[in-house]
């Protein structure tokens, strides 16, 4: 839902006044929108790719994993906060206190009901548009994930899966197999590792 506020153009400072600690929201062309609260599917699936992600990445020293709560501030109307989010140890000198001053390397979504419209169009624009490299979006509703990578011509392409297996290549070595993503409950995230790391 959208954030009713005395001001009609929020900017990224009246954003962080506005939304109280603990609650996920985005600003995003200078309009706010409130997450509802998690149901317990996505919150598991959200929990397990971030500890995968973040420990592959500590494993191969390759940057940082951030979740939630942490804003990547585009410009003064535009600062989502991603499901998880991934900095290469490159850009690293992008990370403040209370957000990240650009685009995230890479950036996964939780797709739950209230967020459809959000995480597969206005996000996707959003992040487009500041040239995220590569956008997961993982839909535990229909057991679907949508990779998508930014191409040269600045657009995005969805790239497939091969033998049911999807490959970042922002955050080098990563891969998963999408059946993981759907096993109840969800596979034990070091044997996962184990298998990714080869």
């Amino acid at each position: 839902m959208k954030v009713q506020t005395p001001v009609g153009d929020v900017t990224f400072d009246e954003f962080c006044f506005l939304v109280s600690d603990g609650q996920k929201a985005d600003l995003i062309d200078g309009v706010i929108y409130m997450a509802s609260p998690d149901n317990t599917d996505a919150n598991e699936m959200f929990a397990w790719m971030l500890s995968l992600l973040n420990l592959f990445v500590q494993t191969k020293d390759l940057g940082k994993v951030y979740g939630s709560r942490v804003a990547l501030r585009f410009n003064k109307k535009n600062a989502p906060e991603p499901d998880v989010l991934f900095v290469r140890k490159q850009r690293l000198h992008l990370v403040r206190r209370g957000f990240i001053a650009g685009a995230a390397d890479l950036i996964m979504e939780i797709v739950s009901p209230e967020s459809i419209e959000r995480d597969y169009f206005k996000k996707r624009r959003q992040y487009q548009r500041f040239k995220v490299p590569e956008y997961w979006i993982i839909d535990e509703m229909k057991q679907e994930v949508t990779l998508l990578r930014l191409s040269v011509d600045g657009k995005y392409h969805t790239v497939s899966a091969r033998n049911g297996v999807l490959r970042s290549t922002a955050v080098p070595g990563f891969w998963l197999r999408t059946e993981w993503l759907w096993k109840r409950p969800l596979p034990k995230t070091l044997a996962v590792l184990t298998e990714i790391l080869g």
